[in-house]
């Protein structure tokens, strides 16, 4: 089966203006450019002293051509948009929790927050907040402390994902840690207690 006829489109330019006007009408391919040649003719018409020729253009290709490129250049844009959004949302799902200071700790838990303590048990029982509930989140090991591997269970059963939780410990490197790690388990309402225990006693607040 023989291939239609490709259409051409002809346009007469003054030959001073042919090289502004080859780049608009040239065929804009990246690569390989097609093997349609661009036909001019010869001088064929006088029009106050200058000299007009044929330009015969292959259209066809030339929108071709452009539509790909476009839609190429609009793939890539979109694809950097989603990879964006992507990161967005990774970015946002991973928090660091809110830290306040002692007596703002003190006005929460007045309000009805509970207090969760995460030092050792013996540092707990050695005087803690008034109602605090106690899991350790590192415990005391042969070389040194290591992080309490049933911490998140253990707080599960003491307390459910959207309860309003201020974590403390002694000066609050273990309390950020483990809000921390509670936030990123589902935990909705952590707030971590700056200063610790130290802070509190410190502040002359109400210990047990």
């Amino acid at each position: 089966m023989s291939s239609a006829p490709l259409r051409t489109s002809t346009t007469t330019l003054p030959i001073n203006e042919i090289n502004s006007k080859m780049t608009t009408m040239s065929l804009p391919c990246s690569s390989p450019t097609p093997s349609l040649p661009l036909l001019l003719s010869t001088p064929i018409t006088s029009n106050s002293n200058r000299s007009s020729l044929l330009l015969s253009v292959p259209t066809p290709i030339t929108i071709q051509c452009r539509l790909v490129r476009d839609r190429e250049q609009s793939f890539r844009s979109n694809l950097i948009r989603l990879k964006r959004l992507a990161a967005g949302r990774t970015t946002e799902k991973v928090g660091v929790p809110t830290s306040v200071p002692v007596r703002v700790a003190h006005d929460l838990l007045l309000a009805g927050h509970r207090y969760l303590d995460v030092r050792t048990i013996e540092e707990f029982s050695a005087g803690h907040a008034v109602g605090a509930v106690n899991v350790p989140y590192m415990l005391k090991v042969v070389d040194g402390m290591a992080k309490n591997p049933d911490f998140l269970e253990e707080v599960s059963r003491h307390f459910g994902k959207d309860a309003e939780i201020i974590v403390g410990c002694k000066i609050g490197k273990r309390s950020l840690m483990a809000a921390t790690d509670l936030s990123a388990a589902g935990y909705t309402g952590i707030t971590d207690i700056a200063g610790g225990f130290t802070a509190w006693t410190a502040n002359g607040l109400p210990t047990e």
